[in-house]
């Protein structure tokens, strides 16, 4: 390993390319295993291909993560304080929530606001 400094005073370190791989590596595992203990403790959540395939097609987000949590439309009204007609309306495209209704069915589906909208 060698420090230079730069003519504005800033230090570098010159190192062989496989110590430099061998830290991005590190790191790396570092990364996945922070990745692995957040879904394992359910901060974070994998979702399945065959989810994200129907968002990409542009399925309604809130009927494919109400599916996705095991939910009726009735389940999901309720945990939402909404009607059953509504959300039913809102997943054919027939009407829009309001930001306040979205947010209420976001906490339901226990999903970000941003992956319904």
């Amino acid at each position: 390993m060698q420090i230079i400094t730069t003519p504005n005073g800033e230090s570098l370190v010159i190192l062989p390319l496989a110590d430099y791989e061998r830290l991005v590596d590190q790191a790396d595992i570092a990364r996945a295993n922070r990745i692995k203990r957040a879904v394992a403790s359910g901060e974070e959540e994998v979702v399945p291909a065959a989810i994200v395939r129907r968002l990409i097609a542009g399925e309604n987000k809130v009927k494919v993560w109400r599916s996705h949590r095991g939910l009726s439309g009735r389940d999901l009204a309720a945990a939402a304080g909404v009607s059953a007609p509504f959300i039913s309306e809102i997943e054919s495209g027939r009407k829009d929530g309001s930001v306040s209704v979205m947010k209420k069915i976001a906490e339901a589906l226990k999903v970000d606001l941003d992956d319904l909208v």
